[in-house]
């Protein structure tokens, strides 16, 4: 079995650099609403990634998008997570954060915030999506296609233990804890951020993969 969909998608979303986000959004919330949203966070981004494994390149056909294309587009977002996350800030969240920052009244009155924002874009934004659709292409059986799903039951399993035992996380990483994890996940999606572009320019440009 082929575990790097599995690494990279935990790479990407990395349910432990979103613990402080999951400790602000949650500030004030009784244990029963912290359990809800932990519950909420982890089957929303299950189902964002499962959606991407069946669906997503029934999409891609829809708008006239080639895979390579959306290889190297992807790739490059991995390559921009990497480096947000190279510099101890979430995978998704530096693009966004003022505005989540602004929203977040709005999003604890109105929807629930366990979907935005702490699901979308923060667990699983662009970058998670698309990695999830090249891998599902790459899928060649049935059995394929179902591990990705599987993957994504995995990284809801990740997303709710992290979330549930976030205080103990916090207090025993601290601040500068969180960061050396962070880091170390970015360089590691860095190097396959820049495979999964290679792999699309050398389809685009076969010139590139001549010897």
């Amino acid at each position: 079995m082929d575990l790097k969909p599995l690494i990279t998608l935990l790479a990407i979303v990395n349910p432990l650099a979103i613990v402080p986000f999951f400790i602000h959004y949650t500030n004030g919330f009784s244990a029963a609403q912290r359990r809800r949203t932990i519950q909420v966070a982890a089957f929303s981004a299950f189902c964002v990634i499962a959606a991407c494994a069946l669906v997503g390149l029934q999409i891609l056909d829809f708008f006239n998008i080639s895979l390579q294309s959306f290889q190297v587009g992807g790739g490059l977002l991995l390559l921009i997570s990497a480096m947000n996350m190279l510099n101890a800030q979430p995978a998704e969240a530096k693009p966004h954060t003022n505005e989540l920052e602004a929203g977040a009244q709005k999003a604890a009155q109105g929807s629930s915030i366990a979907v935005v924002p702490l699901t979308i874009p923060l667990l699983t934004g662009p970058a998670a999506m698309s990695t999830v659709v090249i891998y599902a292409d790459r899928a060649q059986t049935l059995w394929q296609h179902l591990a990705l799903v599987g993957y994504g039951v995995v990284v809801g399993a990740a997303t709710a233990l992290c979330f549930a035992l976030a205080e103990p996380i916090e207090r025993a990483l601290g601040k500068t804890g969180i960061n050396v994890m962070t880091r170390l996940m970015g360089l590691i999606l860095a190097a396959l951020s820049v495979e999964v572009m290679a792999d699309g320019l050398s389809k685009l440009f076969p010139i590139l993969a001549a010897r």
